[in-house]
């Protein structure tokens, strides 16, 4: 059960850092964007690590005070919930 957990996080995390990529890429080309709510949604199905690291590799939404602050405290509680259920 553990490796499907870890294989979870794994590809999760993944897609929430080419979220990231993508809409770095659409805003750049003033196409139609991905909704903040979407990366929220992605964040909190456990995608807060990928996430995070795209934000600060592409530049994205570092701007914004409710990523630079709701995304780490999204990774953290989620984190720290694996770990106190014994998932570490």
């Amino acid at each position: 059960m553990e490796k499907i957990i870890i294989a979870y996080f794994i590809v999760i995390n993944f897609i929430g850092f080419l979220l990231c990529y993508s809409d770095k890429r659409k805003a750049q080309k003033r196409k139609w964007r991905i909704p903040e709510k979407t990366i929220f949604f992605v964040a909190l199905l456990g995608a807060g690590i990928g996430i995070w690291s795209g934000m600060y590799l592409f530049h994205h939404k570092t701007r914004h005070w409710m990523f630079v602050i709701g995304i780490p405290m999204i990774t953290i509680v989620e984190y720290g919930l694996l770990i106190y259920f014994g998932l570490k």
